[in-house]
């Protein structure tokens, strides 16, 4: 239901359209599954998404604000069904052929992001303690920008976390290094893994309306994100349509589904 509303978002989600726009389009489609936005559960929050453009990173509200060519979005939603939460992310370029340098580097922010997302979900499959999740995210971005010659940041303020009955929970989700090994990965282990990674300082400030934040120098931002389980036959990524069989042969691994 995650995966498909954020199908829908992204078939949504042109030059001209918006936000709004895109967060009924992901509603509708999680409706017409049998689910219900788990957003809108959040006290104060009423929509299904979060649109995030340009320098906001995560928790941006949908509104009238309309998608410009060049915009880079990142849609963030949520289902719950049957008492069961999902939460997962997607980073997106609005085309624009008269700025193809600014469209070029955007696009690149979010294939990094996108790939260090991967990367994490790659080590919890082989992991043996939960923060090397953390490490290996870190340590491809660090990787990725210097043979690119971009400096990125990963923003340390908003983490992943547990996911389950509730949409949030323990134990936290690095996306870089801490000291700390954190919890042992075995069977009934579920996470959201969402590394967020900005085009300069991972500074960041929250904006007048309360929810929105951006980063504080104006550097472009990507979030991808999606819910994984770990089970006593494997790794599922629950977000994923295929379980994130495509994305994980790279990395050597099939994800096993559910017995």
């Amino acid at each position: 239901m995650t995966a498909a509303s954020l199908a829908a978002a992204r078939r949504v989600a042109v030059a001209g359209a918006t936000t709004t726009e895109v967060d009924a389009a992901a509603e509708a489609a999680i409706i017409a599954l049998g689910g219900k936005p788990n957003f809108k559960l959040v006290p104060g929050y009423h929509h299904t998404v979060c649109t995030s453009i340009n320098d906001e990173v995560v928790h941006g509200i949908p509104g009238e604000r309309i998608l410009q060519p060049g915009d880079i979005l990142s849609v963030d939603s949520g289902a719950i069904f049957d008492g069961w939460n999902g939460d997962s992310a997607i980073t997106l370029v609005v085309p624009d052929p008269s700025r193809p340098d600014v469209v070029a580097e955007r696009e690149q922010l979010s294939r990094v992001t996108e790939a260090a997302l991967w990367t994490g979900i790659a080590r919890l499959a082989r992991a043996k303690y939960l923060n090397e999740v953390g490490e290996a995210i870190e340590g491809f971005v660090e990787d990725e920008g210097e043979r690119l010659g971009h400096t990125y940041g990963i923003l340390t303020d908003y983490i992943g976390h547990g996911i389950g009955r509730d949409m949030h929970e323990d134990p936290p989700v690095f996306n870089y290094r801490v000291r700390q090994k954190g919890p042992e990965v075995k069977p009934g282990l579920v996470v959201a893994i969402e590394p967020m990674v900005v085009m300069g300082s991972p500074e960041t400030k929250i904006l007048a309306d309360g929810w929105t934040v951006s980063t504080v120098d104006g550097g472009s931002a990507s979030q991808w994100e999606h819910t994984v389980a770990i089970h006593r036959d494997g790794i599922w990524v629950l977000t994923a349509e295929d379980g994130g069989a495509a994305k994980l042969a790279a990395h050597g691994i099939t994800p096993t589904p559910f017995a």
